[in-house]
């Protein structure tokens, strides 16, 4: 078995996360890797309860510096209880949105800054970090139109305007950049199977893992 792993998924609304999150769990369970799927905010129990208060209600239902500090709250809780202790146990965790999700939505597009939610993610996680963060990078317009057709419901970041989410999408793609040894950038314009393949590659390529 694969030692424990910890594999975040970023970008923006409509990247088509949480599938990709899926399929890998799906090919990771074939390899005889155990997996543990999670997501942020979220992902326990306290961390849910939090979500709720984040993603629901009207677009400006919060200032950036009060959705850093529920996200934190929410981070806090699932790290404690859901992550670490499922990596101590030899799982590997894979991730719908971490710390990186923070710095682009409220460090960077909400205008809170850099230094401050550097210093939520060192409280809030203890400086856990990723060991492969997959960016998958959609172009803004193809996105909203997909998040717009989720069948549950519009969230209140999707409801931002085009230039919030453009900032967005540059956020992501120069936090890749930045920190090439831990993130690949994934074209998730193509179809589903092409970016499940592609997540496949990334994770043989940099974690030295054997997949279908």
């Amino acid at each position: 078995m694969a030692a424990a792993r910890f594999v975040t998924f970023e970008g923006g609304e409509g990247a088509g996360k949480s599938t990709q999150v899926a399929r890998l769990a799906a090919a990771l369970a074939d390899a005889g890797v155990a997996v543990r799927r999670t997501r942020e905010p979220g992902g326990s129990l306290g961390a849910e309860e939090i979500r709720g208060l984040i993603v629901g209600g009207a677009a400006d239902r919060w200032d950036a510096r009060t959705e850093a500090l529920l996200i934190a709250a929410a981070r806090r809780d699932h790290v404690v209880r859901t992550i670490r202790p499922a990596l101590a146990a030899g799982e590997w965790v894979l991730c719908d949105r971490f710390t990186d999700s923070t710095m682009a939505y409220q460090g960077v597009a909400g205008g809170v800054g850099r230094e401050a939610v550097d210093w939520l993610r060192r409280f809030a996680a203890d400086d856990l970090e990723p060991d492969l963060t997959l960016v998958i990078d959609v172009p803004v317009a193809m996105g909203l139109a997909r998040a717009a057709a989720r069948a549950d419901g519009k969230h209140r970041f999707e409801l931002r305007d085009r230039a919030f989410h453009e900032r967005l999408r540059a956020a992501f793609l120069e936090i890749a950049a930045g920190a090439p040894r831990r993130c690949a950038v994934v074209d998730g314009a193509a179809a589903p199977d092409a970016v499940a393949a592609a997540v496949r590659d990334a994770v043989r390529e940099r974690l030295g893992v054997a997949l279908p």
